[in-house]
């Protein structure tokens, strides 16, 4: 019977899984497709395997600026947020007064609230921050890292605040104090290392969202200098046509980066979201 269970169970988990991977391989196979091929029997392998149609892409992206954009954009906002989450979830974990409870309280809370309700009036407080200091927040890179900090600290702080409480225990901080650690050493040679699992989880998630995120930047982003990978594919999809094949192959040029990364930090994403959903 326990056999019976578990050989169900080994089919449904391969049925789900591809079921999830159908989009992928719709995606990958039709990139290397004509348009008439491909709407001639659109889950077909291609006949021919040719690179010409991601070529093609990458020209029409004008791929290296794209990419280049998409990378400088989300390598500096993720070390950015794991870095000062790390530090705001340590410190919000280490004091008990009413203050910070409701500073950790009102991140959470953010966490709740749709994007798309904010849309409006984030614009129009960039505009007030540009004319007020003379900023550029809109239509630049600098800008858009603000608001994906803004964004992104309520999981940050949440991953990390319960780490902090459940994992990290005071005995091995005031150890560290004890052995001379000011603030500063503390924090960078105890509690940052020790956190790595959390940061990790925090890194990968913020990389998915940051780099396939479409809105955020369709909203601020708009001379062709500063655009990402996802903004760029919109070129293929126009009024009258939309050009499949080649937006299959911009899609696939898109999705590969943060494959290759997940596939090199997966192992930490299941025990860093565990241990931080300890305690809250």
């Amino acid at each position: 019977m326990h056999k019976t269970r578990k050989g169900v169970s080994s089919v449904l988990l391969v049925l789900v899984s591809l079921i999830w991977l159908a989009p992928i391989y719709i995606i990958l196979t039709n990139s290397f497709k004509s348009r008439d091929e491909m709407y001639a029997n659109a889950l077909a392998l291609p006949k021919d395997f040719s690179l010409g149609y991601y070529l093609d892409a990458m020209g029409r992206l004008d791929f290296l600026t794209v990419f280049k954009n998409s990378l400088i954009l989300t390598v500096v906002s993720v070390l950015l947020l794991v870095v000062l989450c790390a530090m705001a979830s340590w410190m919000l974990a280490r004091s008990n007064g009413k203050l910070s409870k409701l500073i950790y309280a009102v991140l959470i809370l953010t966490m709740l609230i749709p994007f798309q309700t904010l849309m409006m009036p984030l614009m129009q407080e960039m505009n007030n921050i540009t004319k007020a200091t003379g900023l550029q927040m809109k239509d630049s890179l600098g800008g858009l890292i603000f608001m994906y900090l803004g964004f992104g600290a309520g999981m940050g702080i949440f991953l990390g605040y319960g780490f902090v409480k459940g994992s990290i225990p005071k005995s091995l901080e005031e150890a560290a104090i004890i052995d001379g650690c000011n603030t500063w050493q503390l924090f960078w040679h105890v509690v940052f290392p020790t956190m790595k699992p959390v940061l990790i989880t925090l890194a990968i998630l913020d990389v998915i969202w940051i780099w396939n995120d479409y809105l955020l930047p369709s909203l601020t982003l708009r001379s062709a200098a500063n655009q990402t990978i996802p903004i760029g594919t919109q070129m293929f999809f126009g009024q009258y046509t939309i050009e499949w094949n080649l937006a299959m192959a911009a899609l696939m040029l898109t999705i590969i980066p943060v494959i290759i990364f997940y596939l090199c930090a997966q192992k930490y994403i299941v025990k860093g979201v565990a241990a931080g959903a300890v305690k809250g």
